[in-house]
């Protein structure tokens, strides 16, 4: 008689397995999120290489040391975000909402790697046709580009043993299937086996592989949270489809720091990158505008000068409304409440309305300080200097506490000529300053309010 083959319960949403469906998950608490999926025997293989070639146990002192060469695209912001250049053997995530660019970056990606080696792009959501037309208007193609539209792996696999390329575009995880596994495209199983397929094709090939990931209604990425783990770089591409400006950001990188960003601005032939991106943020800025403060912000090891916007109005209903844009509600608030308790300004009737200009998120706590100068401007509707810039991380006491890497904001606010910069007092010790710019150290956010509006 026949085995009869277990089956499961799978969240599509966060992974947690049960074995009878349930309306509501009682991980995540998502709605019929349930799919049913039978278990199958897992097969355990060794990692083999194209070549046959298995691997083995090996003593440390064993393995040959070797000295990665990065392949550098033409793309300078790619290069930095990745950590200098694409790595072989790495196996990179890019996630992003819907039509925000992923494809076209990977794309002109791919376009420049197929200079420096054989490139693979592996579509499951285009026809040849579509991308042929988008790669039209990125310029020519060469002849060491080849493109598959496909979603079994293993014909992907056997293309891979015949072209044996050094670069593989999978776009996107979600609609690659495996047939030895069961499951619809795009489920858990399928999302985790197929990646695990082509981490091990990296790792034992050198075959540095792109992989794109749908995002959630959340932007976090679709799928069990183990593919963020399985994979060596994870890069978020962000942006609004009614601005032009693009932000790749790391989040995840075994090769180089996290949090770093690239920028770039989508144009009629495709991605362009953005070298000065301060002088990009802080071109439309009005002169005199109330409710405006300039704030040196870090970005991985990059500091990028942003403009924070306020619009302080009173309420017309009874409870004050609070809107943030680019900044975190929760610390907004904070910083409004030590405004009212340590500074006399009287919030609590007042609707507060906060951005940063440009589409940049801001979440550093070094952006305090310029927040709480936008928000006291639009209050008193007394303008700030356009020459003046903001660093500092304000407590609970209205103290005004150090950040990091204050050199180098403070030489990046210099660069684009701003004579003026107020700094948390204790992070200016030892310090040298550059020539034409007034470093003022405070210590309070009274301190502050007090020497800028009088």
């Amino acid at each position: 008689m026949a085995k009869k083959k277990k089956s499961t319960f799978i969240c599509q949403e966060c992974g947690y397995h049960s074995p009878k469906y349930l309306g509501r998950c009682p991980n995540c608490s998502s709605w019929s999120s349930f799919v049913e999926e039978v278990e199958v025997e897992e097969v355990k293989h060794a990692r083999v290489s194209l070549t046959g070639e298995k691997t083995r146990p090996m003593k440390l002192h064993e393995v040959e040391a070797l000295d990665v060469a990065r392949t550098k695209t033409q793309m300078e912001e790619f290069n930095r975000v990745l950590g200098g250049g694409v790595v072989p053997g790495s196996l990179v995530l890019i996630g992003g909402d819907p039509g925000i660019g992923k494809s076209t970056l990977l794309l002109q990606v791919s376009t420049q790697l197929a200079e420096k080696g054989t490139v693979l792009y592996v579509s499951g959501e285009e026809s040849a046709q579509q991308i042929k037309l988008r790669s039209e208007r990125l310029g020519e193609v060469d002849d060491e580009f080849y493109l598959y539209a496909e979603t079994n792996m293993q014909s992907i696999r056997q293309e891979i043993e015949q072209i044996k390329p050094d670069f593989l575009i999978i776009d996107s995880i979600q609609t690659m299937m495996s047939p030895e596994i069961s499951g619809v495209q795009g489920s858990v199983s399928q999302v985790r086996d197929v990646t695990a397929e082509l981490m091990q094709l990296a790792k034992t090939n050198n075959i540095a592989i792109f992989i794109v990931g749908h995002v959630t209604k959340e932007g976090t990425l679709a799928g069990p949270r183990m593919l963020e783990h399985m994979v060596d770089t994870v890069l978020y591409f962000e942006g609004e489809r009614h601005h032009t400006f693009r932000i790749l950001r790391a989040v995840k990188n075994r090769f180089g720091s996290t949090n770093e960003i690239g920028i770039f601005e989508m144009q009629s032939s495709g991605l362009v990158e953005v070298q000065n991106p301060s002088q990009v943020f802080l071109e439309e800025r009005l002169d005199g505008a109330t409710g405006s403060a300039i704030v040196v912000t870090m970005e991985g090891t990059r500091p990028i000068l942003a403009e924070v916007q306020a619009l302080v109005t009173p309420t017309v209903f009874g409870n004050a409304k609070r809107t943030t844009t680019g900044l975190d509600f929760n610390r907004v608030s904070l910083i409004m409440a030590v405004l009212e308790k340590r500074c006399g300004l009287l919030l609590q009737n007042q609707d507060a309305y906060l951005k940063s200009a440009g589409g940049v998120r801001l979440d550093e706590p070094a952006i305090d300080l310029s927040v709480a100068v936008a928000i006291a401007s639009s209050y008193k509707e007394e303008p700030t200097n356009a020459q003046e810039a903001f660093i500092g991380e304000i407590g609970l006491t209205g103290e005004i506490r150090r950040v990091t890497r204050i050199e180098q904001r403070i030489n990046e606010a210099s660069k684009l000529g701003f004579t003026r910069i107020y700094a948390p007092k204790n992070s200016l010790q030892g310090l040298k300053i550059p020539k034409g710019i007034d470093v003022v150290g405070v210590a309070t956010v009274g301190e502050v309010l007090k020497k800028v509006f009088g």
